[in-house]
């Protein structure tokens, strides 16, 4: 294969057997495993202390006690 000069008119330019790596697709869908997981880690780390404000909310009264605490 013969080496191009580049130019600013083929610049932007690849040639198709020269593609390496990952395709788009490929790539979104690495991605949305990397936030997905990151969600269910946010999630498994702060579950105990939502389970302790939803214990507090439901002991409060919960949305019936505002005419009990003003």
């Amino acid at each position: 294969m013969t080496e191009q000069k580049v130019t600013v008119m083929n610049m932007g330019r690849r040639s198709r057997t020269a593609r390496a790596g990952m395709s788009g697709r490929q790539l979104l869908m690495a991605q949305a495993v990397v936030i997905g997981s990151l969600c269910a880690a946010l999630l498994v780390k702060e579950l105990p202390g939502i389970m302790r404000e939803v214990r507090i909310y439901r002991m409060t009264g919960g949305l019936g006690a505002n005419r009990r605490y003003p």
